[in-house]
């Protein structure tokens, strides 16, 4: 029986978000790999001996999405890796991963990091082609861009289902570390002002700070229980838009069938909406673009890399 080492990044993890990226590639490997077992392991703290033993002993260990890249692993990295990681991790295969922003050139030991972990010869799965030439600058050209997991399943047949009216009901995301509040108050003056019911999901606690912070009554929005399972239970039985800064707060949302508009405010939305189409404003433009975008039948037409996916997940099959 094969072993299949995950490194989970959802894990000690503060944002709901990373529930829903490992929630789809989870589906994705339990397709890849019958009779497997899997053995998760954190990205978000450092790495100790057992696991060491488990990934190194495993048949493949994938390293699950998210954007956990970085041009500095010195600061503010997200994947905790150690200088003892250069000798003691090798043969990881990236999946759906990318990179954490728009940033300078790579230093001299993310580079390291990345030529003595990163498997050599096995193809990498990035989630944009940002990510992909980021480590082509390195020397790293075994990659291929396969879009985020959580897109593989939003095929022409399930984006077919989705509404394109406006619905009376409207759930609605803001992001904490993204902070804009004259576009954000906005954003949540037009929704109330154009839907019958708003409701406001948290995918991390800060969001709820921040949205108390802003210059809106509060008390004519309804809150959604920040879990993963009620939030699909809200999706799943009511007709709702979503329109929101969460990536993949929106991406849940096509995946249960809803009109969805994803405010970009970082290199994620704005690079995915880049190679896949999907339907995504920037931040700066929402005063222009969002009111005729709720008017109008909002269609998707999102293009998913069907090719490259089927290329990188028949290399574990040969």
């Amino acid at each position: 029986m094969k072993t299949v080492a995950v490194l989970n990044p959802s894990i000690l993890s503060l944002n709901i978000g990373d529930d829903i990226i490992i929630d789809s590639i989870y589906t994705e490997l339990y397709e890849m790999f019958k009779e497997t077992f899997f053995i998760d392991i954190p990205t978000q703290e450092m790495i100790f001996r057992n696991s060491y033993r488990i990934l190194n002993n495993s048949t493949y260990a994938f390293v699950a999405g998210t954007n956990l890249l970085s041009s500095n692993m010195f600061i503010r990295k997200q994947w905790k890796l150690t200088p003892f990681d250069l000798f003691l991790l090798k043969n990881l295969i990236l999946l759906g991963t990318g990179w954490r922003n728009y940033e300078k050139s790579t230093n001299f030991y993310a580079k390291l990091i990345y030529k003595k972990v990163l498997h050599k010869t096995l193809m990498h799965s990035v989630r944009d082609n940002y990510t992909k030439q980021r480590l082509a600058e390195i020397g790293i050209d075994n990659v291929i861009n396969t879009a985020c997991p959580t897109m593989w399943k939003l095929t022409p047949e399930h984006i077919a289902k989705i509404p394109v009216k406006k619905s009376n009901t409207v759930v609605f995301t803001l992001t904490d570390y993204r902070t804009d509040p004259q576009n954000d108050e906005f954003l949540i003056t037009t929704l109330l002002e154009n839907y019958d019911k708003v409701y406001f999901f948290m995918q991390q606690i800060g969001d709820y700070h921040y949205i108390n912070s802003l210059n809106i009554d509060v008390k004519k929005i309804n809150f959604l229980n920040p879990t993963l399972k009620d939030y699909d239970r809200f999706l799943n039985t009511n007709d709702v838009d979503y329109i929101g800064t969460r990536l993949h707060g929106g991406i849940r949302a096509l995946q249960k069938y809803k009109r969805t508009i994803i405010i970009g405010v970082d290199n994620r939305a704005l690079e995915i909406s880049k190679d896949t189409n999907l339907l995504v404003i920037d931040r700066k433009e929402i005063q222009e673009r969002l009111i005729p975008l709720i008017a109008s039948e909002s269609t998707q037409d999102i293009i998913i890399p069907t090719e490259n996916i089927k290329r990188w997940k028949e290399q574990f099959t040969i």
